[in-house]
């Protein structure tokens, strides 16, 4: 049977055309006005529709739409709504006045899952949120970024619990044509498609377009009739399927992703791949620089090299995307055959040993071999990263490994509640959405009267509780609970009780059942009537995760005996939605894993923004959050300790954190003046958003990225690339020159000036003497390393103070070329230090793209 499909629009009166871009763009997701008009439409439809905008418009009633059109109050509001939206496209952003004069660099973000909208679930924690808020905030700041992703036919799972609290999952398709994304078509109209060869067979891919605010984001789908079936199924699922579908995916997103911009005319001048699954990209960039540029394979690197930024998440060496090279010889041998580069070579760019034959490929080394700007998404994550990663820069101190950190943020004005925008607004004026990175106009917040900020928080308590009553009773109801136990969901939890809120991916390393670890003591802690506590679960464990799976089981137990059902409540299927009701309602944010395992956590930084208080072990972003004091955002578990029993981690820090909730967090809580307004819990809850809000937000990030990152690699390709990329081209056969000469490289000898016993505030002399080979004291920087000994004899956080070139003489076996460096001795102490010498040339971004460092 031969089927012809067609589409049908849904017909909306003229007054209401604007609604049908609204819902096209993902700009309703950051601006409630928006969302108020489609409530306002009908709000049970809205919610039916989960809340899709697009799909509320296909479903409404034409009777409906045609009364709106002539309701004069909601044409007025859609006008002004609509007029605010063409406003914001058009206004001069950050971007527009940092560049004034200047030539806009484009920018591609590859990234495998993009959290949006609720309406829009290809996304399945916390790596696609931040991808999402990172396209808004690319928006709200006018950066000329262009986003690139799979378009997943059943997205993530959806998860419900059996009746033994078993997470169970199910796997519902998404309808496009009902949703805000657009097929891409070319000048003559036609869908635009690409093609990637993979183990003999040509997939198709049509490419889909969704627009965040001013910011473009291009779905590559698999699901077309010109695949097979198994073909088609590439994009079927987000995390989905064996090894072999992974590797297609991520080739897909890699290659696929670079053919679709040039399908669609798009030349960026800088890559950014967040996370190791676009590191394929490199592949496609290799083959235009080679066939299309007529570069070498050198040459065409360090074009590569210069012009991409990538950014790491994992903080464990196994959670790493990795293939074997029986996959990489099917899938992509084929690839480098014919672009004529040797396949041992390119191999040694996945792996840490390059010569480990045993080692498979790995996809973030490959990422990090070929980008000249590297990050960790905090400032302890940088610093795990850098010794995580050494091995790729062999004699290279730590400290030095060129993994820098750019602390992740969240896209403020999608996650405070709309309750706290107005009053925000209200007091702090516009700059809060013009410039959340702004200390100043935060500090306004201090001018809200603790009366009206306390009434808000409580609000936004009180929705979330109703908000899990009603969740829990469907669940019950689905799982064939009946009677009085039923009933009791009605009237679990307190509105007016110390909420505590843990929600997010279940995984073992987050240990999301520590709070269970004493039962009896947890009871007596939250069912003190004076002083009730709750506590409100959600969270997804991977469906392979069977661990993960026993965790959200152990916690369903409890919360389903009598003496924890009136506290504790787990909410199934964890997404954007029922993270906003968590995040925006909750009085504090619990957060409790392995050190150093956690690389970010947005999640607390959101409910900080929400006037939640944080309580978390000192990792990912609150080991720099976290300021002790009266004052302070939150608590810490422990001291930021590392242990390698972690049976006995886990008992020493369940009981501190039993501790800080019963002698710190609840007496503060209920801690009440005569108004019964809790003042300095509300003070630390103001503090939050003083202090944090400004800092961890995506503006500030995205900001960071496009100073530190950028515009530089747009500068270096820029220059590399300008005349026939005639700079590549020299750097390449000057860095062959180096590889060549640079076994001959030598320190020959290091004299310090004077004695080895200085004071403090004097200046010496260092004179290091090299052996260069055919290199010239131009084509090197001589360096001494200097800094405090410890125990070992060795430089801890050591300093590199460049020579300068005195002088070449003739001796014995060659050259010697005299550098003399100068260190200020500042502290006192045991100091040491060692000559090295690194290659050196104008162009190149930094000094440690291969192995080339000598020591004395």
């Amino acid at each position: 049977m031969k089927i012809h499909p067609y589409f049908v629009r849904p017909q909306l009166p003229a007054p209401l055309e604007p609604l049908r871009e609204l819902s096209q763009n993902c700009w309703f997701s950051w601006n409630w006005q928006v969302v108020q008009l489609f409530i306002r439409m009908d709000p049970v439809l809205w919610e039916q529709a989960y809340q899709n905008p697009v799909e509320m418009l296909a479903r409404m009633p034409q009777a409906r739409l045609e009364e709106l059109a002539q309701d004069e109050s909601f044409v007025a509001n859609l006008n002004r709504v609509y007029g605010q939206f063409k406003d914001y496209l058009a206004q001069k952003t950050w971007f527009a006045r940092e560049m004034a004069g200047g030539t806009a660099p484009r920018i591609a973000y590859f990234s495998c899952e993009y959290g949006i909208a609720e309406g829009l679930p290809i996304y399945s924690g916390g790596l696609g949120i931040l991808s999402g808020d990172h396209l808004k905030s690319a928006s709200d700041l006018g950066i000329p970024l262009v986003a690139v992703g799979l378009l997943y036919q059943e997205g993530y799972f959806r998860q419900y619990l059996n009746n033994d609290g078993w997470q169970q999952e199910s796997y519902p398709e998404n309808d496009w044509y009902n949703m805000p994304v657009r097929i891409e078509r070319d000048t003559a109209g036609e869908p635009v498609r690409i093609q990637v060869a993979m183990d003999g067979e040509t997939v198709h891919a049509q490419v889909w377009k969704a627009m965040v605010g001013r910011t473009p984001l291009f779905l590559l789908d698999t699901n077309i009739p010109e695949n097979p079936l198994r073909l088609r199924a590439i994009t079927r699922s987000l995390y989905g399927g064996d090894r072999e579908r992974r590797i297609q995916q991520e080739l897909l997103l890699g290659i696929g992703g670079r053919r679709a911009l040039t399908a669609l005319g798009i030349e960026p001048a800088v890559f950014h791949m967040n996370e190791g699954h676009s590191a394929f990209l490199a592949l496609e960039r290799m083959r235009i620089l080679m066939q299309e540029k007529r570069l070498s394979f050198p040459e065409a690197i360090e074009v590569i090299w210069a012009s991409s930024v990538f950014t790491t998440h994992t903080p464990v060496p196994a959670g790493n995307e990795r293939f074997s090279m029986e996959l990489m010889r099917k899938y992509v041998k084929p690839i480098t055959d014919g672009l004529g580069i040797d396949w041992q070579g390119f191999v040694a760019l996945g792996r840490v040993n390059a010569g480990d034959e045993r080692e498979d490929f790995c996809l973030t080394v490959l990422a990090l071999r070929l980008s000249a700007l590297n990050n960790g998404v905090a400032k302890l994550h940088g610093k795990v990263s850098r010794a995580m990663w050494q091995g790729i820069w062999p004699g290279l101190p730590q400290e030095e490994v060129p993994i820098r950190s750019i602390t992740n943020g969240i896209h403020t004005l999608t996650w405070i509640s709309h309750d706290l925008r107005e009053l925000l607004t209200l007091y702090l004026g516009p700059k809060l959405n013009e410039q959340p990175w702004d200390m100043s106009v935060w500090d306004r917040v201090d001018m809200i009267p603790d009366v009206e900020y306390w009434r808000t928080h409580q609000r936004r308590r009180e929705r979330l509780v109703f908000f899990a009553r009603k969740r829990l009773r469907e669940q019950m109801e689905r799982r064939g609970v009946r009677g009085e136990v039923l009933e009791q969901a009605t009237s679990v939890l307190n509105p007016h009780a110390l909420t505590l809120g843990f929600a997010r991916r279940f995984a073992t390393y987050k240990r999301c059942n520590l709070l269970f670890t004493d039962p009896d003591r947890l009871h007596r802690l939250l069912s003190n009537p004076e002083r009730p506590v709750q506590i409100i679960f959600a969270g997804k464990a991977h469906p392979a995760d069977q661990p993960g799976k026993e965790m959200i089981r152990t916690i369903v137990h409890y919360a389903s005996e009598e003496r924890f059902r009136p506290y504790i409540v787990f909410i199934e299927d964890y997404d954007i939605n029922v993270a906003r009701y968590l995040l925006q309602g909750t009085d504090v944010w619990i957060n409790n894993p392995r050190r150093p395992l956690e690389a970010s956590g947005t999640s607390g930084m959101k409910a900080a923004a929400n006037g939640a208080l944080n309580l978390s072990v000192l990792d990912g972003w609150w080991d720099e959050a976290f300021v002790p004091g009266r004052m302070s955002t939150g608590w810490a578990i422990g001291g930021g300790e590392e242990y390698e029993d972690t049976k006995h981690q886990d008992f020493v820090e369940s009981h501190a954190l039993y501790d800080v909730l019963e002698r710190e967090v609840i007496p503060l809580f209920y801690d009440r003046d005569r108004t019964g307004l809790p003042r300095e819990w509300i003070q630390r809850s103001k503090s939050c958003l003083r202090l944090l809000a400004p800092e961890f937000n995506t503006h500030r990030m995205l900001m960071d990225y496009t100073e530190q990152m950028y515009l530089p690699a747009a500068r270096a390709r820029l220059a590399l690339t300008a005349n026939n990329y005639e700079k590549a081209r020299a750097l390449a056969a000057w860095r062959a020159k180096v590889r060549s000469e640079w076994p001959k490289v030598a320190v020959a000898g290091v004299k310090i000036e004077g004695t080895n016993r200085v004071r403090s505030g004097d200046e010496i002399s260092v004179d290091v003497e090299v052996r260069l080979g055919l290199l010239t004291p131009q084509d090197v920087t001589v360096q001494v390393y200097y800094g405090p000994l410890n125990s070992a004899g060795e430089i801890v956080n050591g300093v590199a103070q460049d020579s300068e070139f005195v002088e070449t003489r003739e001796a014995a076996g060659g050259a010697i070329h005299l550098f003399r460096a100068r260190i200020l001795c500042r502290d006192s102490g045991r100091r040491g230090y060692a000559a090295r010498i690194i290659p050196r040339h104008p162009d190149q971004m930094h000094p440690f793209m291969g192995n080339t460092i000598v020591w004395e």
